[in-house]
């Protein structure tokens, strides 16, 4: 855990909380206790419950009456389902962009992806991954982001982006490498091309055999 991080408002907090649930920081069933919790915050217990409701408003945290708030367990149906819903924004939000992005847009989609890939020739040679993962994760979030950034709809990029970050809870506590495959290089490889070669349906496909890929083989024996 990091260092006490004091004065924050229910947005920092929820932030901060948002950001650790991503990552693994706390464990599948885990209590989340808002009487607890403040002191790291050093803010009153209606602003810790505050961002908590939100996290579990947002699907981040279980709620229950009397029971408080837990990290949610990870399951593969869970999993499956969030996985789903993904691909089809996703999907819809690179239609979007096919259809309306134009030389920069495309500029930039090519930029985050060599970012991306930099980073993942550098995890396909190393033995420890630990230290890249987070860097990793902010770059693929950026390209997947860029390539639905065109569409034109404010409320899908929101969904999307609540989407993304619910995937990456479950994949980082389900999956032995937080999600990172030898053959993720070549998928977001093969999305970017479709992308560019304006094939929505090509697209579609590689999207979906991207975040379906992690299904098969089972965690840990890729």
């Amino acid at each position: 855990m990091n260092e006490a991080v004091k004065h924050l408002n229910s947005a920092e907090i929820y932030r901060v909380l948002r950001g650790r649930l991503t990552t693994a920081v706390y464990e599948p069933g885990q209590k989340m206790k808002s009487g607890g919790m403040r002191g790291e915050f050093g803010c009153s217990i209606s602003t810790m419950r505050e961002a908590l409701f939100r996290l579990a408003c947002d699907g981040f945290l279980d709620f229950e009456e009397q029971k408080g708030f837990r990290v949610p367990a990870t399951s593969e149906t869970t999993f499956r389902e969030i996985a789903a819903i993904r691909v089809l924004v996703e999907q819809a939000g690179a239609r979007g962009s096919i259809r309306n992005g134009g030389i920069e847009w495309e500029a930039r989609l090519i930029a985050s992806h060599h970012k991306l890939t930099h980073i993942e020739d550098k995890m396909r040679g190393m033995r420890d991954i630990e230290p890249y993962v987070q860097v990793w994760s902010d770059a693929e979030w950026e390209f997947h982001d860029t390539l639905t950034s065109a569409c034109g709809s404010r409320e899908l990029r929101r969904l999307h982006r609540n989407l993304y970050d619910r995937y990456r809870q479950h994949l980082t506590t389900w999956h032995a490498t937080k999600g990172f495959r030898l053959s993720t290089r070549d998928e977001h490889k093969a999305i970017l091309d479709a992308a560019i070669a304006r094939d929505a349906d090509l697209c579609d496909e590689r999207i979906a055999a991207h975040l379906y890929g992690i299904f098969d083989p089972p965690p840990g024996q890729d």
